[in-house]
């Protein structure tokens, strides 16, 4: 953490975060479907929304902006019950910033830089200095001070947080490179031939999404994107490689500002864009020294409280089932004479007894039934999973009915479960009806009942037509 510094006291009072909280998360395939990305579970109690936020209170910075659009509501009822406690009238806030049909042609966000170019206008007659923009569905701690310091140090225009990822990832982000100085001297959007660390050729410096800048030269730099029809009004495709050269663009290396924990070695940050990404980052938490600490109180990470009972364990005498290894149990969770390893257990989830969970994600309100075995499965909210059902042995088996990633993960949602219940219904052999036994049925379905006595009597079914 930076000294007391009066001036950064004053920096952070006047930076406003902004975070880009609307995408859709199509990579994330059906999980973010019905949901905006950064309101998907994680963690067993935790949304990925809630690791900016809590980097922003961590910080003090208490001037938050969350830019909306795709399916918000879960989203918006999360930002209510666990993100309201900030005062308007102490120049504090979290608020949210819906996409607006406006008169003056704007509308959906067309871009990274759009989303923020119209969410300046909820800024009212709030002055910030400094505009830090943040991605919502990112997993890591981070200081921010550190960065608003540096920045302020070198007079930046504007400052990228980086981080070291290896060159054969370098297609997934926007690279670059820099002097002895950290000024950036080229910034490549997923380039195929990166440059390298000097001194670790394995290694490329990496956009994480994550940019401050001067207020004034940002919304200077937004209007003239906003008016630059050959632009797709992105951060990383756009704006930033074209302030190389003639604008101060410093990268700030993660390194310097990470909080991922006393236990973890490497700084910690994942885009869980991807099904893989997601369901890997979930299982860094059931490691026995996790690299990334949710349980470190010098920078807690906050979420929405909830009212629910312990999690329970019930295993029954001499039973064969109950061993439970390396497992995150979330509060409301009941598990039943069940085996259970690397796995997730999120709120309110019920297993019954007898089942094998191994290396999976069970997200908050899922039901197992007994017998199931689940392997690399990540379960969606709400899903009920039936008896002896198995999950991630059988790949072709699974593409049938849900999304099967090529690492061989497999999402479990309620749609999926629904096609597989009539698919196997429509492919069963149909037995031979009891016509006897039909007609008799329906006689008694069709039969006068009492008060209809001078109804006439139904011809019976069950016997031959007259001539």
């Amino acid at each position: 953490m930076p000294d007391r510094n009066p001036d950064l006291d004053y920096a952070l009072r006047k930076t406003t975060a902004v975070i880009l909280a609307g995408g859709k998360g199509a990579r994330l395939h059906d999980l973010g479907a019905m949901q905006a990305k950064p309101a998907v579970p994680f963690g067993g109690s935790h949304r990925l929304i809630d690791f900016p936020l809590s980097n922003c209170i961590n910080s003090g910075i208490r001037r938050i902006g969350v830019a909306t659009q795709y399916r918000a509501q879960s989203l918006l009822r999360h930002l209510n019950k666990g993100w309201s406690f900030l005062h308007r009238d102490l120049d504090e806030f979290i608020e949210p910033w819906p996409a607006e049909q406006a008169g003056d042609g704007n509308g959906w966000y067309k871009g990274t830089a759009d989303a923020v170019f119209q969410s300046l206008r909820h800024l009212g007659g709030d002055t910030p200095e400094h505009i830090l923009v943040l991605a919502g569905d990112h997993v890591y701690k981070q200081d921010y001070r550190r960065m608003l310091a540096e920045h302020i140090q070198n007079d930046a225009d504007a400052t990228i947080s980086c981080v070291g990822v290896p060159t054969g990832k370098a297609q997934d982000f926007g690279i670059v490179a820099i002097d002895a100085t950290n000024s950036v001297k080229t910034f490549i959007e997923k380039p195929k031939a990166p440059a390298t660390i000097p001194g670790s050729p394995d290694t490329c410096l990496a956009s994480m999404g994550i940019y401050l800048f001067k207020a004034d030269f940002l919304a200077e730099l937004l209007y003239e994107d906003h008016h630059n029809s050959a632009s797709s009004h992105d951060f990383g495709h756009d704006l930033l490689p074209r302030l190389v050269g003639r604008s101060k663009l410093y990268a700030h290396q993660f390194t310097n500002s990470c909080r991922a924990g006393v236990s973890a070695a490497l700084p910690y940050w994942r885009d869980v864009g991807t099904l893989d990404a997601y369901w890997r980052a979930c299982l860094d938490l059931t490691d026995v020294h996790p690299p990334l600490d949710l349980y470190d109180t010098s920078w807690p990470i906050r979420t929405a409280p909830e009212q629910r009972p312990a999690a329970r364990i019930i295993l029954s005498p001499n039973s064969q089932f109950g061993q439970i290894r390396n497992v995150v149990l979330a509060p409301g969770a009941i598990i039943e004479d069940t085996n259970l390893d690397h796995s997730i257990v999120s709120a309110d989830v019920h297993i019954a007894p007898h089942c094998c969970i191994k290396k999976s994600v069970l997200l908050p309100g899922s039901t197992v039934g007994e017998g199931t075995i689940l392997h690399k499965t990540v379960v969606s909210e709400g899903c009920t999973i039936p008896e002896n059902m198995a999950v991630g042995l059988d790949a072709e088996e699974d593409k049938r009915w849900f999304t099967r990633t090529a690492d061989g993960v497999t999402l479990v949602t309620p749609h999926g479960l629904q096609q597989r219940m009539i698919g196997r219904k429509l492919s069963a052999p149909r037995r031979p009806a009891n016509t006897a036994m039909v007609h008799r049925k329906m006689d008694r379905e069709i039969a006068p009942r009492p008060g209809n006595a001078n109804l006439p009597a139904p011809l019976s079914l069950s016997q031959p037509s007259l001539p």
